[in-house]
């Protein structure tokens, strides 16, 4: 899979998961500016990550480039929403966790 490729199923998965995240914590039609934001700066994020190539998501990433407010709101959006993707999304869910491990055996046999 291309860079370009891996970089938008990333940014729709997690788009996906602040809407779910706002629409069931902050109510309401659409995103809050809150997520809205948050999802802004994720989407930036990704376009400017220089390890999309080496890596299968950002919650696996050793380089954790968002500040730290954003990085911990994201984190609340990760911890509420990804149990619930298992719903909405099963695919994504069970690709994301083939990854997450085969990305993890990987760097245990670099090390």
């Amino acid at each position: 899979m291309d860079i370009q490729t891996r970089r938008e199923r990333e940014k729709a998965l997690v788009s996906q998961m602040i809407a779910l995240y706002c629409k069931k914590n902050h109510g309401g039609r659409g995103m809050c500016p809150d997520c809205t934001a948050l999802d802004v700066y994720a989407r930036q994020r990704s376009d400017k990550c220089p390890f999309m190539e080496n890596k299968t998501f950002c919650s696996n990433c050793r380089v954790h480039c968002y500040q730290p407010e954003m990085r911990q709101k994201i984190r609340e959006v990760m911890r509420f929403s990804g149990p619930r993707m298992m719903f909405r999304h099963p695919v994504a869910v069970m690709r994301h966790m083939i990854e997450t491990k085969k990305e993890k055996r990987r760097l245990e046999k670099i090390k």
